[in-house]
C-alpha cells in the first residue's frame, strides 16, 4: 500500500487549522462582545460556522476553481490572522473557518492519486488528528501556553503549514460528485460524531493548560500524557486490524468510561459555594488523590478518540458518498460546536446575561457531558457492522516517517516544558518589597486589542518582587485558551499560583513572586454576580513570613461587605499582611472604609490630604497592609499607558529588622 502522507498531512493540517481558527473566532468575539458583559450584533460571527451551507447552492458537481477559491481564502485568512487587530482577526478567522468546514467534506470523500486500492485511509485521517493535536500542544509549548503560530512572531508558521497542505491536496482526487438522492443516515451520523470530537480536542486536549487549569495539578505531566497519547496516530496505521478486533460494546464502554472521567475530573474540582451572606467563606486547597483518579483515567483513555475517528471514517468510505451527503452532519456538528461554546462562556459570565445565563452557574460540567453522550451515542449506532461486512484491512508496514515526526514533536515537547524552577534570591538580610496589583482584563487592553506582550513590558518596567493579577481566567475556548499566567510566570521567572481553577468560573486571581509560595489556597465567599475566589499565599523573605490576599469582589454591596468582612477574619491570625488587588469599591464605599479601619492604605498613607495627582481618578485598585509594615513611594500607572482597562498600582512594602 502506498503510504498516506499527502492525505495524513491534509488532515492534519485541516484539524489544525480548525483548532486554531475556532480558537481566535471565539475569542475574537468575546473580547469585542461578551468581555464588555453585553450580547450585540457582533455575535453573529459565530455564523460563520455554518458556512457549508453555501454548499447547498452547488449541489451538481462542484468545480475545481471553487475548491481552489476556498484553498485560496483558508491560506490568506490563516496566514493574516496574527497580524491583525481584534475585528480583523474576527473576520479573518471566520472566513479560515468556514473554508475548512467546507473543505472537510471533500477531504473525506478524497482518494489518493496513484492508490487503487484505496484502503486504510480513515487510519490516516486518525494519525492526522494526532498529528494535529501534537503540533497544537508543542506551538503552545513552546510559547508558554500561547499557540506561538498565531503570534505576529511566529506568524510565517501558519503559512507555511497552508502551503503545505496546497501541496498535499494536489495529491488527492476529491471528489465533485453531486449530491445523491439516497438517504445516509449513517454518513452523517459520522460527520456529526467527528466534529464532536474536533469540538472536544479544541475545548480541551489541544491545549493542555486547560486541563491543568481545571485541576491544578502538574502542567508538565499533563502535556507529556496528551502529547505522548497522541502518538496513538501511528498505532492506528499499524495496527489496522486493531478496531475489528475490538468488540461493539467495548468500543461503546471506553467512550462510556472516558466520558464520566472527563466530567468526573471538573466535577471532582466543583466547588459548593456560599449560598447566602450569612454563609462561611469555602477553603479550597490543594487537591486530594482521590481528585486526581478521574484525571488519570481520562488522560490514559483519552486515545479513544482516535478508535471513534477510525470508525467515523471507516462507515463514510464505505458508504462512498459525494461530499455534499456531508454537509447535514457538519452542519449539525457546527451547531452543536456554537452551543457547547455558549454554555461553557455562559458558565462564567452567568450573572450578566440575563436570563439565559444565570441557570449555568456552577454547570461548567455540562456541555463537556452533553457531548461526551452524544459521541456515545454515536458510537453506539456506527460501532455495529454494515450489512455488507467490513472490507478487509490491509497490511501496513511500519511507518518511519510518521513515527520520526510524532517522535521528533514529543521530543522538542517533552524538553520545552521541563524548565528549571525559577532561582529564590539570596538576600537574608532584605526589609523591603515591591508588590505590584494588576488587573489585566485577560491579557487585552481598553480597546479591546490583544495586549500581552506591552503588559508584560509594564511588569518588566516596574519589576516587583510580589505581582497579584486579577482577570486571568483567559485558560478557556472564550480566550483561545491562552494561558497568560503561565506565559508571564515562565518569561519573568517566577513562581506562581494560580488560585480559582477555571472550573469554578470566577475572574481568576494569580499570585506571582520571586520567592517560593507556600500554603497556597483559594477562598470563597458569598456571590450574587460572579464567584469571588481569592488566592491566597505566604512567603518568608527577610526572616518574615508575610501573608499575601489577592482579590477580586464584585456583584452587590452586600456581596463586597461580606467579601470584606470575611477576609479581615481570616487575615485577623497573621502578623504580616499584604491584600491587594481590584477591590470594586471606592474610599467612601463601606467595603473599602472596613479594610481601612484595620490595615493601611499604600495611597493615602503617601498622600493623607488626598493632594495628589491621582486623587480624581477612579481608584478602585488598593494596596492594604498589616500595622507590623509600611509603605513608599505608592504608584499608579493609568489607561491606556498600563495596556489594560484598569491602573497598574505598585509600592515599596518595608520593615524594620
Amino acid at each position: 500500500m502506498k503510504r498516506n502522507y499527502a492525505l495524513g498531512f491534509a488532515f492534519g493540517i485541516l484539524f489544525l487549522f480548525f483548532i486554531q481558527m475556532t480558537g481566535v473566532l471565539v475569542q475574537s468575539i468575546y473580547i469585542l462582545d461578551l468581555m464588555h458583559t453585553s450580547l450585540d450584533e457582533k455575535a453573529l460571527g459565530l455564523l460563520f460556522f455554518f458556512t457549508p451551507a453555501l454548499l447547498f447552492f452547488a449541489r451538481r458537481k462542484f468545480p475545481s476553481w471553487g475548491i481552489g477559491l476556498i484553498f485560496c481564502l483558508l491560506l490568506i485568512s490563516r496566514g493574516a490572522s496574527p497580524y491583525l487587530n481584534t475585528l480583523g482577526k474576527m473576520i479573518a478567522s471566520g472566513v479560515g473557518i468556514g473554508s475548512v468546514l467546507m473543505l472537510l467534506p471533500f477531504l473525506f470523500t478524497a482518494r489518493i492519486k496513484g492508490d487503487e486500492a484505496q484502503t486504510g485511509i480513515e487510519r490516516t485521517a486518525s494519525a492526522g488528528l494526532g498529528l494535529a493535536i501534537a503540533l497544537s500542544v508543542l506551538l503552545r509549548t513552546v510559547n508558554f501556553g500561547i499557540d506561538w503560530s498565531l503570534t505576529p512572531a511566529g506568524g510565517w508558521v501558519g503559512g507555511g503549514f497552508g502551503l503545505l497542505l496546497g501541496w498535499a491536496l494536489t495529491q488527492l482526487h476529491l471528489n465533485q460528485a453531486p449530491a445523491s438522492q439516497k438517504k445516509r443516515l449513517n454518513v452523517g451520523a459520522a460527520i456529526f460524531g467527528t466534529i464532536l470530537i474536533l469540538t472536544l480536542v479544541t475545548l480541551a486536549f489541544s491545549a493542555p493548560a486547560v486541563i491543568a487549569r481545571w485541576t491544578g495539578e502538574n502542567y508538565a505531566l499533563i502535556v507529556l500524557a496528551v502529547s505522548f497519547f497522541s502518538s496513538w496516530a501511528f498505532l492506528t496505521m499499524n495496527e489496522p486490524g486493531l478496531l475489528r478486533r475490538l468488540p461493539r460494546w467495548g468500543l461503546i464502554a471506553l467512550n462510556s468510561v472516558f466520558g464520566l472521567s472527563l466530567v468526573g475530573t471538573i466535577l471532582a474540582q466543583t466547588v459548593a459555594f456560599p449560598t447566602s451572606p450569612e454563609a462561611p467563606a469555602v477553603l479550597v486547597a490543594a487537591p486530594s488523590l482521590a481528585q486526581q483518579i478521574p484525571l488519570a483515567l481520562m488522560l490514559l483513555l483519552f486515545p479513544v478518540l482516535f478508535l471513534d475517528l477510525d470508525l467515523f471514517l471507516k462507515r463514510i468510505q464505505q458508504e462512498d458518498p459525494a461530499p455534499a451527503d456531508l454537509l447535514p452532519g457538519v452542519l449539525l456538528g457546527s451547531f452543536a460546536l456554537v452551543l457547547v461554546v455558549f454554555m461553557q462562556i455562559f458558565t462564567n459570565v452567568w450573572g450578566y446575561v440575563d436570563p439565559v445565563s444565570t441557570p449555568f452557574r456552577n454547570k461548567f460540567w455540562l456541555p463537556y457531558f452533553l457531548v461526551a453522550a452524544a459521541l456515545v451515542v454515536v458510537v453506539w449506532r456506527l460501532a455495529r457492522n454494515p450489512q455488507g461486512g467490513e472490507r478487509p484491512a490491509a497490511v501496513v508496514r511500519p511507518n518511519l516517517v510518521w513515527a520520526m515526526l510524532i517522535g521528533i514533536i514529543f521530543l522538542v515537547t517533552g524538553l520545552k516544558v521541563q524548565l528549571a524552577q525559577p532561582a529564590t534570591p539570596a538576600d537574608p538580610g532584605k526589609t523591603s518589597l515591591v508588590v505590584m496589583t494588576y488587573n489585566i482584563q485577560e491579557g487585552n487592553d481598553g480597546f479591546g486589542e490583544e495586549a500581552i506582550d506591552r503588559q508584560l513590558a509594564v511588569i518588566r518596567k516596574i519589576s516587583p518582587d510580589i505581582l497579584a493579577l486579577q482577570e486571568t481566567d483567559s485558560t478557556r475556548i472564550s480566550l483561545n485558551n491562552n494561558d497568560v499566567v503561565r506565559y508571564f510566570a515562565e518569561k519573568l521567572g517566577y513562581y506562581s499560583y494560580y488560585g480559582p481553577t477555571t472550573v469554578t468560573g470566577s475572574f481568576g486571581t494569580a499570585i506571582l513572586s520571586r520567592y517560593p509560595l507556600q500554603n497556597t489556597r483559594t477562598v470563597f465567599t458569598y456571590s450574587d454576580t460572579d464567584e469571588i475566589g481569592t488566592a491566597e499565599a505566604e512567603i518568608e523573605v527577610g526572616g518574615r513570613r508575610i501573608t499575601i490576599y489577592d482579590v477580586h469582589p464584585d456583584g452587590s454591596d452586600t456581596a463586597k461587605l461580606v467579601f470584606a468582612k470575611q477576609l479581615l477574619e481570616r487575615s485577623s491570625a497573621n502578623t504580616d499582611v499584604i491584600a491587594l488587588g481590584d477591590f470594586n469599591s471606592h474610599s467612601t464605599d463601606a467595603p473599602y472604609q472596613l479594610m481601612a479601619g484595620k490595615y493601611g492604605n499604600a495611597w493615602m498613607s503617601a498622600y493623607p490630604n488626598g493632594a495628589a495627582p491621582a486623587d480624581g481618578k477612579n481608584r478602585i485598585d488598593h494596596i492594604f497592609f498589616s500595622a507590623s509594615l509600611q509603605a513608599r513611594n505608592p504608584e499608579y500607572l493609568w489607561p491606556p499607558d498600563s495596556a489594560t482597562d484598569h491602573p497598574a498600582h505598585w509600592t515599596e512594602i518595608f520593615w524594620d529588622r
